[in-house]
């Protein structure tokens, strides 16, 4: 009798905890990162800004193993005017890729597409202005979709695939959801990237936490 009422107790203790979620499992609550206008270099880029032989100096690593922030900065030229300081982001890429606000676009006199990180077509061009030459780039100038980085086990394990589209419930009184959200798997820590511009109208910063709708 004492093992029923024990187990009855568990039972009814389990569900007060969740009968207001409507869920028992798969619950994922991840962190956000928020991140401002920024550029990642390629090899030959870099040495065009930088001078031969130059190699970036970190400031800050950055929530990803191995990603970092550099102490380099650039400015970055539009057609209508600069943006100055521009973060330098390391390790060096393959190719150039400029990631700025949609908010930043009028300032530059440009309509900036909206992509995927790593995605490259023809875009607007920008130039990149550093202390020993410039860079024109109309390939990598973009808006970064907003998107998850998740361990591919932890994907695998919930049945989420690379490039899956998923809804994102932000906290509190006026918690909204953002969708479209682009699954990126492989060997990350998991987390939601976004920009500011993303991050003001949500009203969420950097560090919060959000619920993945599984």
């Amino acid at each position: 009798m004492q093992t029923s009422h024990i187990q009855e107790e568990l039972v009814r203790e389990i569900v007060n905890k969740y009968m207001n979620t409507g869920k028992i499992s798969n619950q994922l609550i991840i962190p956000v990162r928020v991140s401002n206008h920024h550029i990642h270099l390629s090899q030959a880029d870099l040495e065009t800004l930088f001078g031969e032989g130059y190699e970036l100096h970190p400031l800050k690593e950055l929530s990803q193993k191995g990603f970092y922030a550099a102490k380099e900065t650039l400015m970055l030229a539009g057609p209508k005017d600069v943006i100055k300081k521009v973060r330098v982001l390391g390790p060096l890429r393959k190719d150039t890729q400029i990631e700025i606000l949609a908010s930043d676009g009028p300032k530059l006199g440009i309509v900036p597409p909206l992509r995927i990180s790593g995605v490259l077509a023809p875009a607007p061009a920008l130039t990149l202005i550093g202390p020993k030459g410039i860079v024109v780039n109309n390939m990598g100038v973009m808006v970064a979709w907003r998107h998850i980085h998740i361990d591919s086990r932890e994907a695998a394990d919930l049945h989420i695939r690379e490039s899956d589209l998923m809804q994102v419930k932000t906290m509190g009184d006026r918690a909204v959801i953002l969708s479209n959200v682009k699954i990126r798997a492989g060997k990350f820590n998991t987390e939601l990237h976004i920009d500011v511009d993303e991050a003001n109208a949500a009203g969420i910063k950097d560090g919060d936490q959000v619920e993945v709708l599984l």
